[in-house]
């Protein structure tokens, strides 16, 4: 599904759209330095574009988007429609996939639960707590209720990279120094929201590591920066 966007006139939303449009650099440079990608490697960014109407990607949008599709589980198979829309993607010269989720304040952080019912929700708690059982399968935290949207996305990467082995990395963009959301001035203080955030799921690192692949990255930008580079 095709989500058109209006031009965003603050928080994380308009921070991405000034980063894929008007400074990409700033992106390339933090994921280039979290990925060890070559001095060689470009980063291509497919979404939100100022051409395209900011437009925003789900579902089997965000797979064509992209240019790869899933050859052994169906996303229909794992999650029905109405999924995850991705703040940006993006993809590497060499073939490796972004999806990004961009926060601007520690609140954005604390998403509604899962407001799926029925059969479309019989379908996420599966899949969910397939995920679950891997990442952090001593926890009692029940992920379709408790930061929802880091969940779900966690769970679209499983899906992409273990499920299907395909390349993709999930880029977690944490702004700092926005005054107008009163959000974090330093990477230190969403580092501990995030670790806080961690404890509550019963992640683990080592357990990211193991079935992700390290394809789990923070990277933290300024605003400031984002916005002296943007006319």
């Amino acid at each position: 599904m095709r989500v058109p966007q209006k031009r965003a006139t603050r928080g994380s939303q308009k921070w991405m759209q000034d980063l894929v449009n008007h400074a990409p650099y700033l992106l390339d440079r933090a994921i280039a330095r979290e990925l060890n990608l070559t001095p060689t490697e470009n980063i291509q960014w497919l979404s939100p574009l100022e051409s395209d109407g900011y437009t925003e990607y789900r579902d089997q949008a965000f797979l064509a988007t992209l240019e790869r599709q899933p050859k052994r589980s169906s996303l229909s198979a794992f999650w029905p429609a109405r999924g995850p829309q991705w703040d940006a993607l993006g993809r590497t010269s060499s073939g490796q996939l972004l999806l990004v989720e961009a926060k601007a304040h520690i609140g954005e952080l604390l998403s509604t639960p899962c407001q799926a019912a029925g059969a479309s929700l019989k379908v996420i708690r599966a899949s969910i707590d397939r995920v679950k059982r891997a990442l952090a399968p001593r926890s009692q935290t029940d992920w379709c209720a408790v930061y929802y949207q880091y969940t779900n996305r966690l769970a679209h990467l499983y899906f992409l990279r273990t499920m299907n082995d395909l390349p993709a990395y999930l880029v977690f963009l944490y702004l700092t120094g926005d005054a107008d959301m009163g959000g974090p001035k330093t990477a230190e203080e969403w580092s501990g929201a995030l670790r806080l955030l961690h404890k509550h799921l019963g992640i683990q690192d080592a357990r990211l590591q193991q079935h992700l692949g390290g394809a789990v990255i923070d990277i933290f930008i300024d605003v400031p920066d984002i916005q002296a580079a943007t006319p």
